[in-house]
């Protein structure tokens, strides 16, 4: 029985990026990635010689040309895995702040790629931790993002003799404190423009709709989080919309798709847009270089005249204000 004077891990959790902008790199992480059977639940017979036999000898150069033009070349690292870390380090000089008998180690870990989750829960029981909180920084719950992050805890619990006590925070997609900082950032983001926006988009990560047809509530918990943002604003549905990108493959996602709404609005006269991704807790290459470039491109292509990017909360005030609420939650008993 661990006494109140054992550490507790405590392991904040994110997507992934590849080891380098370059193709072995990027067809290595597609190939974890893309063969989780809950990122694509078709059958295995099925969709492994269409990922090996056609997607991973396509699509790597594509998305090695994407990494390199937002990769952090000084440090070599993807824009995620820098905005993770620091998250970590803030949260770490936060946790030190507890106070408690049982002194908090934070560390962070990527679902794919690397730092690892099993390595990292590894690393905290090295350092004693016989009790670990992760944290899926995921607002929205959906099987492809937070249950993948719990099977491969779980994975790595199952090979142990001696395992932790293990919990996994919660979506947390209409918590207060996260609708309170996504409106203080958009606020303040706005406030910076050189323009008005006519609207504002809010554009979620899609999913397949047949996903959601088997029960997923990532559609809902979505659509959740864009009314209670409309509430926090002020702004009606015709100011803050809806919308979903990064389709992949030819299956029905759900929708409205980002590119359909963004063309919309430019051919109904809109010309000054700025658009934001609240279901991202860190920049990476679907909010920097696909809302940020492709989608910015279509909608001046398109006859909008004006375009802006807001930034994730990432490790901003307002960002680590969430993720210490979060923290603070799932520690309660144990510090």
């Amino acid at each position: 029985m661990a006494s109140s004077e054992t550490p507790v891990g405590l392991l904040v959790v994110n997507l992934g990026t590849p080891d380098a902008p370059d193709v072995p790199s990027v067809r290595r992480y597609l190939a974890q990635f893309l063969s989780d059977p809950r990122v694509v639940d078709l059958p295995r017979f099925v969709w492994l010689p269409v990922l090996y036999g056609v997607v991973l000898n396509t699509r790597p150069k594509k998305s090695a040309h994407a990494y390199e033009s937002i990769w952090n070349h000084d440090i070599g690292e993807g824009p995620l895995k820098t905005i993770t870390r620091l998250q970590a380090e803030k949260l770490a000089g936060w946790a030190k702040t507890l106070g408690g008998k049982a002194p908090v180690i934070v560390d962070y870990a990527l679902r794919y790629g690397s730092p690892s989750i099993p390595t990292q829960i590894d690393g905290l029981m090295a350092k004693g931790c016989e009790r670990i909180v992760l944290l899926p920084l995921y607002p929205q719950y959906a099987a492809s993002t937070n249950a993948s992050v719990a099977d491969d805890a779980f994975a790595a619990l199952m090979r142990l003799r001696k395992q932790p006590a293990l919990r996994i925070g919660a979506p947390y997609y209409d918590d207060p404190a996260y609708i309170d900082a996504l409106a203080a950032s958009i606020r303040r983001e706005i406030a910076a423009l050189d323009f008005e926006p006519e609207v504002v988009l809010a554009s979620f990560h899609g999913l397949p709709q047949l996903q959601v047809d088997r029960g997923d509530p990532y559609q809902s918990h979505c659509e959740a989080t864009w009314r209670l943002l409309r509430e926090a604003l002020g702004m009606p549905e015709e100011k803050l919309r809806l919308s979903f990108q990064s389709r992949f493959g030819p299956a029905k996602w759900i929708q409205p798709y980002t590119s359909d709404v963004v063309m919309q609005l430019a051919q109904e006269g809109v010309k000054r847009l700025a658009i934001v991704a609240p279901g991202f807790s860190a920049d990476c290459l679907e909010t920097i270089e696909e809302l940020g470039v492709e989608i910015r491109d279509l909608f001046l292509e398109k006859g909008g005249e004006k375009f802006a990017r807001l930034p994730c909360l990432n490790d901003s005030a307002e960002g680590m204000a969430v993720i210490e609420t979060l923290a603070r939650r799932e520690l309660a008993g144990w510090v």
